[in-house]
């Protein structure tokens, strides 16, 4: 996913006509980027977003009528390039299991790499003011995963909605507690998300890969 701006400062053209919505989109991705850096919605300015593309910031306001309007947009968009994403980690296997798991890492790598926007995305006093409505769509797709599992016998049969919670409680505390407390002695990621599926969801632990030839070798005495 890629959350750079078309351009980066200096001035810039006038769209043609008829481009309005290519201003808009362009306008969304510097937003999306200034919020990664800032990791705050209430440090950002229409003004900043306006320089960021060099447009005049009156320009902005023909698009979004405010600063909530727009992160709101940026958090829409960004959202939706992220599902597209887990549906292509997940497309990598037919098993249930193997799906459930790629989500989930695929959750957590996307944090470490931007930090800032998950804390807009989950941490922001606009979660208090604006119903994000969009979210949802994660959570519908993470309960019919683990369904699956239930439904092919990999996951003892239970309330999938009421498990699915579980499971996003832990995942989302512990990439929470990474952004906000990184210097705490951290586990690899990896180890921690295989042990929430095991103990939460009751799936099999995944086999361990297999070692290279030169990893089973003995040492030279």
């Amino acid at each position: 996913m890629d959350v750079t701006s078309p351009a980066r400062g200096g001035a810039r053209g006038r769209n043609p006509r008829g481009q309005g919505e290519r201003l808009r989109e362009d306008i969304v991705s510097a937003a999306i980027r200034l919020l990664d850096e800032l990791a705050d919605d209430q440090a950002l300015s229409l003004r900043a977003v306006a320089r960021e593309i060099g447009i005049a910031a009156t320009s902005v306001y023909i698009h979004f009528a405010d600063r909530d309007a727009l992160v709101l947009a940026a958090l829409e968009r960004f959202h939706r390039e992220l599902v597209q994403a887990i549906d292509q980690a997940e497309a990598g296997s037919a098993d249930p299991v193997a799906k459930l798991r790629a989500r989930i890492l695929l959750l957590g790598t996307w944090v470490q790499r931007h930090p800032g926007l998950y804390k807009v995305l989950h941490e922001s006093t606009l979660n208090q003011r604006t119903a994000m409505s969009f979210k949802q769509e994660l959570t519908e797709r993470t309960t019919a995963a683990v369904q699956r599992c239930m439904d092919a016998g990999l996951a003892p049969a239970d309330d999938a909605a009421t498990v699915s919670l579980d499971l996003r409680a832990a995942v989302h505390g512990t990439v929470s507690m990474r952004v906000n407390q990184p210097d705490l002695p951290w586990p690899p990621l990896e180890e921690q998300i295989e042990r929430f599926l095991t103990k939460l969801v009751g799936v099999a632990p995944a086999s361990p890969s297999p070692r290279r030839p030169e990893e089973t070798q003995s040492p030279p005495t």
